[in-house]
């Protein structure tokens, strides 16, 4: 069954007056690539929370952002404003105007709130093991949620590339009637050419032997075979255990060969025709497979 990236979760533990909400959100990247923002007091654990959100999430770029809300009755301001900073920033935004011709904030106080130091927290604690356990717990409740997401998005998957393979299936055979009038049709033009040139004079046992090996260079079955054999293996591979996004990628390149060989041996319009669909059909199948994990 295939699992995609792309997937959301969110989850929430509540634990000696604190309230943890943890949100993780994964899209589609060549390797797994992992932003975790974790609040001061959870420091010490995001390694720990990274390793684990890694060992499950294999692929994709993931970010995780961990929230703590204070749920308590006695609940006592930890935070501070530094006056003094908030002055020596403001002397420094009027200095720059001055020097720069431009007009002061008119709103003082949103523009000082933002830097940094300006908001100090003298009440930083660790977090206790009870906490600690909380956290994890959380977090593996988000990336559950995020798991079913990416299965649920990989069921789409594998109906939109079934439905895609298909029709190149459908093409696929489509094109041997075709084939059998090209061929009929090249011989003709040969033998008309031929019958136009005056006093011609050949060897028909040779001419047969050459329009034969010339007819056998635009023969396609070779081709045709080896892109219904790839067409098999795609199907089987999403059946696979998840994880096969990169081999599903280069099973779709070896099509991509297949189909291009069959357009520029073709050498009939209506073959072409068939040809161009595969191709945007299969166009279709290397942008989602993007998305497989």
């Amino acid at each position: 069954m295939l699992m995609s990236m792309t997937g959301f979760g969110k989850a929430t533990v509540e634990v000696t007056n604190k309230r943890i909400n943890i949100e993780i959100k994964s899209l589609n990247s060549k390797q797994m690539d992992l932003n975790v923002r974790v609040p001061h007091i959870f420091r010490q654990e995001e390694l720990p929370l990274r390793s684990y959100a890694t060992g499950i999430l294999e692929r994709g770029k993931a970010d995780i952002s961990v929230t703590i809300e204070n749920t308590g009755s006695d609940i006592q301001a930890a935070t501070t404003v530094n006056t003094s900073a908030m002055a020596a920033y403001k002397k420094q935004i009027e200095q720059t105007s001055a020097e720069l011709g431009i007009a002061v904030p008119s709103d003082w106080y949103s523009v000082l709130m933002r830097f940094p130091d300006v908001l100090s927290n003298d009440n930083v604690a660790e977090a206790d093991e009870t906490e600690k356990e909380a956290l994890m717990t959380c977090a593996r409740n988000a990336i559950e949620q995020l798991m079913l997401h990416r299965r649920a998005e990989g069921a789409k998957l594998e109906e939109f590339f079934g439905q895609r393979i298909a029709t190149i299936r459908e093409l696929l055979a489509a094109i041997e009637p075709y084939e059998r009038e090209r061929i009929e049709k090249i011989r003709g033009r040969i033998e008309d050419g031929l019958s136009k040139i005056p006093v011609a004079e050949y060897d028909k046992g040779r001419l047969e032997q050459e329009m034969i090996f010339y007819i056998e260079k635009l023969d396609v079955n070779e081709e045709k075979q080896r892109l219904a054999q790839h067409l098999n293996y795609f199907m089987e591979t999403m059946e696979a255990p998840a994880g096969q996004g990169k081999k599903l990628g280069f099973i779709a390149q070896e099509m991509g060969r297949e189909i291009n060989t069959l357009g520029s041996k073709s050498n009939h319009a209506e073959m072409q025709k068939i040809v161009v669909r595969m191709k945007d059909a299969l166009e279709q199948i290397k942008e989602q497979v993007l998305n497989v994990m």
